[in-house]
């Protein structure tokens, strides 16, 4: 169960493809490796002298001293001691002479922590446990310690054991003693080490920290405020380091990196965090391909060895083509189902919607194709599809059963295939079973509306048995060429920045910027894996005066707002470009946790708050005012603030 440590610490994979000729010429340079792979000592500096879990049939004679916790034990005759390495036996002594060791191990509640001395030896024939890397031996105890009794728990500490997540992060401390968190903080601490080892000493980055303590910075997230001691002056906490990376640049430093706290005042969203950690990097005299190249390789070579290895180059497609095929700009490409235009095959169509959505600009018909579908979907299947459809895109859907034998097909349905039956097999590439789900309108409605349909079927499939997202398959993507801006939700007529407002626009696109800024492609390129958008970034802006067109003219911001970056870049900015890698959701789904909070020590729930400490907490008047804060308490404020001052964990 616990040798997974001993793999981990062993080495990850070593890289292969284009990049090892480039680690192989840095190694000749000022900082070499070592080639040799060492297992850390666990037991320097502390009172064992080895783990619980890297003890075998090696051993056998040796006088070993062991800390652990009790993680059960069985009719007082033996004990198995676990710590953050594994688990071992130990022989409970029966002797008179050993009454006092006996008593405190048979008595320490379990999770109790004890200290014990004594000789490895093997186990009985026949009673070797195959299923425990300690298996084959034993430990027969000569001195025991009570180092700290465990009080009644609020859960076992045990993986198979089911816990509410409210109560896993009410005691989270002891949440984090399971074998999953344990290797999951460990995965995540051994990866994190060869970025460093890859950046920093192979590449020759350098590892800058920045502040945490900032202003304002328009565009982007909503920022937590800080009040400082001024009157009605505040910080604000960093969505990024974004502007600190460009100064950077400027200031000559030509390669930074950081692992990097990052704070977004989201509110409640299930799976993100309010602060979160990211690989925040940025070159001078950089492009697209080079941002890219770098991040391949440092995937490649970080990523953990009992993984399949990481092939490089990474695929791309550009945004449009990304919409077109799978309907989202973070396609999962582990499996197919992608969007196929028809609407040639209906342009003289007598089929009243689709002359009517064709007839429209931008009008298109759509359609998706559920392999062996009507063997796995049952009618309330398709009939919940059309549903969601119509409440999240208010977009009809037609479902198509092109070669069923079953009379599903509705008159609309049966007047498309009497048309085009034989052009939508073909263009469709249609086999016995397969079902086509159909809908037409505006381009980039009805390829979103399919999108999150073709997600849709995946899930309903795979609740049926089939394998479509294999889960040891990591499906990497590029995604480039997204648009400058976009327009604003609640102004169309206004235009925001579809990545930041420092991001550069497209070489090819740079006129029309000045005539047509909506149709502008930017250099913004984001890295997808399964469906889950881990990276992004740009090349930026290095240029004043573009800038300075782009935040006031384009955008309208208050450009004294970023007075600092625009007169940092009329000093002889050079050109630069950068990413930032979300190392909480890489783990994430490198780990295959159900969710980021299990890749993070102690996040907060998805309400942003501490379940542990009851945090964020109410604050005495006296503590306020050096801030010049008073609090505007609501019509119930009695209510607000008893149940502020009362611990209560009502989120899961």
């Amino acid at each position: 169960m616990f040798c997974w440590l001993s793999r981990l610490y062993l080495g990850f994979s070593t890289p292969t493809g284009r990049i090892t000729h480039l680690i192989r010429s840095s190694l000749s340079r000022t900082l070499v490796l070592t080639s040799q792979r060492r297992i850390p000592e666990f037991s320097s500096f502390v009172a064992r002298t080895n783990t619980c879990g890297e003890l075998r049939s090696s051993h056998v004679g040796q006088e070993v001293t062991l800390c652990g916790w009790i993680q059960y034990r069985r009719q007082n005759i033996f004990l198995v001691l676990r710590d953050f390495h594994g688990l071992v036996q130990v022989v409970i002594p029966q002797e008179e002479s050993t009454a006092s060791v006996r008593k405190i191990l048979c008595e320490a509640p379990v999770e109790s922590v004890v200290q014990v001395s004594g000789t490895v030896i093997s186990r009985p024939p026949g009673q070797e446990n195959p299923k425990m890397p300690t298996g084959e031996i034993e430990i027969k105890v000569k001195t025991a310690e009570l180092l700290n009794s465990c009080k009644k728990l609020p859960f076992e500490i045990k993986d198979f054991v089911k816990k509410t997540e409210a109560l896993r992060l009410q005691y989270r401390y002891l949440d984090l003693r399971s074998f999953q968190m344990q290797y999951n903080l460990r995965l995540r601490s051994q990866m994190v080490m060869k970025m460093r080892e890859y950046l920093c000493n192979l590449h020759g980055f350098v590892d800058i920290e920045t502040p945490t303590l900032f202003k304002r910075t328009p565009g982007g997230a909503k920022e937590f405020v800080i009040p400082s001691r001024e009157p009605g002056k505040f910080y604000c906490l960093p969505q990024s380091p974004q502007q600190f990376k460009q100064l950077l640049m400027v200031g000559g430093l030509d390669r930074y990196f950081q692992v990097a706290r990052c704070y977004r005042d989201e509110g409640s969203r299930p799976d993100r965090q309010p602060e979160f950690t990211q690989i925040d990097i940025e070159m001078s005299f950089v492009d697209q391909t080079g941002i890219r190249s770098l991040i391949e390789g440092l995937l490649q070579y970080s990523w953990p060895i009992d993984k399949d290895p990481v092939v490089v180059p990474f695929p791309s497609l550009t945004f449009a083509e990304a919409l077109a095929s799978y309907g989202t700009d973070k396609p999962d490409t582990r499996f197919g189902m992608k969007i196929i235009d028809i609407s040639d095959l209906f342009r003289n169509t007598e089929v009243g919607f689709l002359q009517d959505a064709l007839s429209k600009p931008q009008g298109a018909v759509k359609a998706i194709r559920v392999s062996e579908g009507t063997k796995y979907l049952k009618r309330k299947d398709i009939d919940s599809i059309r549903k969601f459809a119509a409440d999240h895109f208010n977009q009809e859907v037609l479902p198509v059963f092109p070669e069923a034998n079953r009379n599903w097909n509705s008159p609309v349905a049966q007047s498309i295939l009497e048309e085009q039956r034989s052009g939508l097999i073909r263009l469709m590439e249609i086999r016995e079973d397969d079902v086509v789900l159909l809908t037409a309108g505006e381009h980039k409605k009805a390829c979103s509306a399919l999108g999150k349909l073709r997600l849709e079927c995946a899930d309903l499939l795979e609740a049926r048995g089939l394998v479509l997202r294999d889960p040891a398959l990591f499906s990497f993507l590029w995604v480039v060429d997204f648009p400058l801006f976009l327009p604003k939700e609640e102004n169309p007529g206004e235009l925001e920045s579809a990545h930041h407002p420092f991001t550069a626009p497209h070489p090819s696109d740079l006129q029309l910027l000045y005539t047509e800024p909506e149709k502008v492609r930017s250099q913004h390129y984001d890295l997808v894996l399964n469906g889950s958008e881990i990276g992004g970034g740009s090349i930026r802006i290095h240029d004043a005066e573009l800038q300075r067109y782009v935040l006031a003219t384009l955008l309208k911001e208050d450009v004294n707002l970023l007075s600092h970056l625009l007169q940092a870049l009329d000093f002889g900015a050079p050109p630069h470009g950068g990413i930032a890698l979300g190392l909480d959701r890489l783990i994430c789904l490198v780990t295959g946790a159900p969710s980021i909070r299990d890749v993070i020590a102690f996040p907060k729930s998805f309400r942003g708050h501490d379940l542990m400490s009851n945090a964020p907490d109410s604050l005495p008047p006296e503590e306020l005012k050096p801030y010049h804060i008073q609090v505007s308490w609501p019509a119930d404020s009695e209510a607000e603030k008893s149940s502020l001052n009362q611990p209560s964990h009502p989120e899961s």
